[in-house]
């Protein structure tokens, strides 16, 4: 405390950093990104373990057998499905009914905003089908949910026989202590939003929905499948969640306690864990299957139907089965064994799981990157927007001196209006607003006047009024009185990076991979930016580091790590597929990306924009 009160000494720490400003921002950057690629090496991570004491042990028996029953069940599911061109209702009610189970259907419909041609749909209509297992050894006041989406065509019919054949086995157990639902939802994340809200008892995306004539007590957990194939060669656990959520950690490694017990080949971000660490491939193995998981929780889509659930604080996690070319195989059996054990161990717990970690990194099931650890990465580039301000600050409080006959006097600087630094800030934030609203409201214009779809309307339209804010600069001069002052540039821009330092920290709390991203992209080019550079190599290198080629750049990154690589056509596909899914993610299920993205990031770096071409 003393060397900030005292006046000589916080001028002389003051003079330091300002005089030190570029180098110290440099090393803050290079030792953030070297931070975050070592999160990936072993040494530097924890081993998971179970914080939660009702789950602490894998010692039950599985006595599930009824594998080729439940694959015998997805045949005839399969038949009665292209029978019905769709979602068999009547026979999943009779089949649930001839389990035992409390039975109920809910309708619903939803009209998007614009067709999803990866879906190929607009108009959605849909009936959900759940069966309720009241428990016998408890007030029924606790419930947990096990899910199976009806897909199209061939997709999940053995997810679906495997849901049915464990209702038939649960049915015959008497140490339930939770009620269990068995829910079959049409049009995958849609129908399950319904289930959700018409659950809840909310109405929170505009959904038109029945409301559940049958309910069990509070969800404490959920768990999804994803099987397509009889045969399986491993599983994958998806965690991923909308807008970065993630389950607590402790149901991770319930499913990894089980694949070790069970001997099931388990995956996370479908990469097989590795035990070689200290070579250059292992660690390399560690990074991609990191960065994996960094692009999947920063784009803010969920990732299977569990993602939903995350939003009313009930943990859950998709379970995915991997049909490749290995020479390990497992039966519906072992899956239902496994699945099995996971139950039971969420029908022991007390209370919801709350004991382990909910913000974490994984480069593998059995090592974990908690926020204590990868945090410092995000810190030491916000620490770089601060420091960018405080020289700013000390700049604007330092009067200017001239030489007048050889003696030095200080300049008079005249201080800037509001309305220099007010109008670049509104209208940023106005064509921010255009960017956000304009796209969908526009787009049966844009199908009258152009040969275009409605989704490429929508997609063609955000891009232009994007490219559009690019001439705001000249725009705001014509309606500043006069020609900005240097101190005018400097004003915004330290408001600008005080806004920038705000936006990313409140990002990163709330999903650190998305924060991350954007940080690493956006503070070189922000903190470094002034009216004095060159104009065109500057007014590149700011496009080039914009929020929308950030995005086009994890597109790229994210197919190398798929191990599927794209040419710069087929990426550029991807990438207007991108920002279509992205706005209907954020109309159908609230999706915060886009928003925060349209109304906060890129109005954010339009006004560095402006900063560029100050006059």
């Amino acid at each position: 405390m003393g060397l900030l009160s005292d006046p000589n000494r916080r001028k002389a720490l003051t003079n330091l950093l300002t005089r030190l400003n570029t180098p110290i921002c440099m090393v803050c950057y290079l030792a953030a990104i070297v931070w975050f690629m070592g999160l990936a090496f072993e040494p530097f991570t924890l081993r998971t373990y179970m914080s939660e004491n009702a789950m602490g042990s894998t010692m039950v028996e599985e006595r599930f057998s009824a594998g080729e029953r439940a694959l015998s069940t997805a045949k005839e599911f399969d038949a009665h499905k292209r029978k019905a061109g769709g979602m068999p209702v009547e026979w999943l009610i009779k089949s649930m009914q001839a389990r035992g189970l409390e039975v109920f259907t809910q309708r619903f419909s939803r009209k998007l905003p614009f067709p999803d041609e990866n879906k190929e749909r607009y108009m959605v209509h849909g009936t959900n089908v759940y069966g309720i297992l009241r428990a016998p050894r408890a007030p029924r006041t606790e419930a947990l949910v096990i899910t199976a989406p009806c897909s199209p065509g061939n997709s999940n019919n053995q997810a679906v026989g495997l849901l049915l054949a464990l209702a038939q086995y649960f049915r015959n157990q008497i140490y339930w202590a939770k009620d269990i639902i068995f829910l079959v939802n049409e049009h995958d994340l849609i129908g399950m939003q319904a289930w959700l809200e018409g659950y809840h008892h909310t109405n929170i995306t505009g959904m038109d929905y029945s409301p559940l004539q049958g309910r069990a007590g509070s969800i404490q957990a959920a768990l999804s499948l994803e099987l397509s194939s009889d045969v399986i060669t491993s599983l994958d656990l998806i965690l991923e969640g909308l807008n970065g959520q993630l389950p607590n950690l402790d149901l991770a490694n319930l499913f990894y306690a089980f694949c070790q017990k069970l001997g099931v080949l388990c995956t996370i971000q479908g990469k097989l864990q590795r035990n070689d660490w200290d070579t250059a491939e292992g660690y390399t193995h560690a990074a991609q299957t990191m960065m994996l998981m960094v692009l999947k929780q920063a784009c803010g889509r969920s990732w299977g139907d569990h993602g939903l659930f995350l939003r009313y604080h009930i943990e859950a996690a998709s379970v995915r089965g991997i049909n490749s070319f290995r020479h390990y195989k497992m039966d519906a059996t072992t899956i239902g064994r496994l699945l099995e054990g996971m139950v039971r161990k969420l029908n022991n717990l007390l209370e919801r799981l709350h004991q382990s970690y909910f913000f974490y990194l994984l480069s593998s099931l059995s090592r974990f990157v908690s926020i204590g650890y990868y945090m410092p990465a995000f810190g030491l580039l916000a620490v770089i927007l601060l420091l960018r301000a405080l020289d700013l600050w000390v700049h604007l409080g330092t009067p200017a001196l001239t030489a007048v006959d050889g003696v030095g006097e200080v300049e008079q600087q005249s201080s800037p209006g509001v309305l220099t630094v007010l109008t670049p800030v509104v209208i940023s934030h106005l064509t921010g607003v255009a960017l956000y609203l304009l796209p969908v409201h526009l787009q049966e214009m844009a199908v009258e006047h152009f040969p275009v779809s409605e989704t490429e309307a929508v997609v063609l339209t955000a891009i232009a009024i994007y490219t559009a804010g690019l001439a705001l600069p000249h725009n705001t001069q014509r309606l500043l009185s006069g020609e900005g002052t240097e101190q005018g540039w400097k004003v915004l821009k330290l408001t600008a990076l005080l806004y920038l330092a705000v936006l990313l920290g409140c990002t990163a709390l709330i999903n650190f991979s998305l924060g991350f991203i954007l940080a690493v992209t956006l503070v070189p080019i922000t903190a470094s930016i002034t009216p004095h550079m060159p104009k065109a190599v500057s007014g590149l290198a700011m496009v080039l580091f914009s929020p929308a080629f950030t995005i086009l750049y994890c597109v790229f990154i994210y197919q190398e790590l798929i191990e599927a690589p794209v040419s710069i056509s087929e990426g550029w596909m991807l990438f207007l597929s991108v920002i279509s899914q992205g706005i209907l993610d954020h109309t159908l299920y609230g999706s915060l990306v886009y928003p925060l993205l349209a109304l906060f990031i890129y109005p954010c770096w339009l006004m560095f924009w402006n900063i560029l071409f100050w006059n």
